[in-house]
């Protein structure tokens, strides 16, 4: 079941509008132990497009909860399915399934002239675990696009909106007996816009439960961007377990993350590709987190090397400021 956090507020909150820390780590590491760096928060207007797939059980529950919440506007058509536009946020539906619809952003541009600056996946998470989980998660795929997307290629991710909604859901979801988490990057489609999947699961039990559905529709209605520093992940499972612990209480943002399935084996080369990735993937990151207690320490010290010959710098939870949750 998910906790009940305290709000969040935003003094607590630390900004990405200073170079110092994303040009500078040294200078970055100064300001953060004199504690002086200000604090800020989003405040101006970026256009969201949500992308409900008609086959997804879940993606249909919470699309409709949407539609439910607030009154949205239409403002036109897509393949013959009603575009609906609420503030910041414009919905589409589409007839297939999404994880195979690759290009849909510029579809979407095509088809109404708006452009935007995150695509926000509405879908079902389905695991043979059967636990009640509500995810977020960026998308691509380290190697072979065995569930839609293209081979060893990386849509772009949206930390601060990934890492914001889930800090939100976790609030909402209190007293539903759901697990809110990050999972690591995974599957298609490829897009162009930075994007992100949100995810009722585990199974077609949960996919229509409006108590999730309202959980996820209303942080996807009333979620602010956190700035700050912005990392990406390396270690644990597909559940990201420890990036989701610390993204509640450390003022960081996640953008991909590289589970352990992948590198534990990988070669220096293959290695070295992974977070290459998900280093260009990841807008504004000048940092990895390792997640060392999920592997031997031979290997967490060979990664820390490689990572900081690409010259990124290696962080922990001990360099990163608290925030209230």
């Amino acid at each position: 079941m998910a906790t009940c956090p305290v709000p969040m507020a935003e003094e607590d909150l630390v900004p990405d509008r200073s170079p110092l820390y994303q040009r500078d780590p040294h200078n970055w590491n100064l300001l953060r132990q004199q504690k002086i760096i200000p604090s800020i928060t989003i405040s101006y207007i970026e256009m969201r497009l949500l992308v409900c797939s008609v086959p997804d059980q879940a993606s249909v529950t919470i699309r409709d909860t949407l539609l439910e919440m607030v009154e949205w506007s239409r403002v036109g058509e897509l393949e013959g399915n009603t575009v609906w536009k609420f503030g910041e946020n414009t919905l589409v539906s589409i007839d297939r399934l999404h994880l195979l619809e690759d290009d849909i952003d510029q579809k979407v541009i095509e088809g109404t002239g708006q452009h935007f600056e995150d695509v926000v996946f509405l879908s079902r998470h389905k695991a043979v675990s059967g636990i009640h989980t509500l995810t977020v998660h960026p998308l691509g795929n380290y190697e072979k696009a065995e569930f839609g997307g293209k081979d060893r290629t990386l849509v772009p991710s949206s930390p601060y909106l990934m890492t914001s909604l889930l800090r939100r859901l976790k609030g909402e979801a209190c007293g539903l007996p759901f697990e809110v988490s990050f999972e690591v990057t995974h599957h298609g489609p490829f897009l162009q816009t930075p994007a992100l999947f949100i995810e009722i699961g585990s199974d077609e039990t949960m996919w229509a439960d409006k108590g999730a559905a309202r959980a996820i529709a209303s942080s996807i209605l009333n979620v602010k961007k956190t700035l700050g520093p912005v990392a990406i992940g390396i270690g644990g499972g597909h559940y990201a377990a420890r990036f989701s612990e610390v993204v509640h209480s450390k003022n960081v943002s996640f953008g991909h993350m590289i589970p352990n399935y992948f590198v534990e084996k990988a070669d220096e080369q293959a290695t070295s590709r992974y977070v290459q990735m998900a280093l260009e993937g990841t807008k504004c990151a000048n940092s990895c987190y390792i997640h060392k207690k999920s592997m031997k320490r031979s290997r967490a010290t060979s990664l820390k090397n490689l990572i900081k010959g690409i010259g990124l710098e290696v962080i922990d939870s001990e360099d990163l400021f608290d925030i209230s949750v």
